[in-house]
């Protein structure tokens, strides 16, 4: 499983739907799409939410991206990340 960071933006209608049963579907189709939720933050900045999710892939990360902003109108940017010690691990070599 790869990380991602996925970082969210209400729009003007979205916020006016706002709910648990959202963060339910929110859950159910990163699951669907072979994701698992690690976190979840509403934040302050230039982002609204962020959530932390790990995929099999890209390609699941992409199709859960574009599928959280058809389903609730958030637009969402997703970036892969890994941890520091595998970062470390990475560029030893460099």
């Amino acid at each position: 499983m790869a990380t991602f960071i996925m970082f969210g933006n209400y729009s003007h209608e979205s916020v006016k739907h706002i709910s648990a049963l959202r963060t339910e579907q929110t859950k159910e189709l990163i699951k669907k799409n072979g994701g698992e939720l690690k976190a979840g933050y509403a934040i302050l900045g230039d982002n609204d939410l962020v959530l932390i999710v790990d995929f099999p892939g890209r390609h699941q990360a992409l199709k859960t991206s574009v599928g959280l902003s058809k389903l609730l109108g958030i637009a969402f940017s997703t970036s892969p990340a890994v941890t520091i010690d595998e970062f470390d691990k990475l560029i030893e070599d460099v």
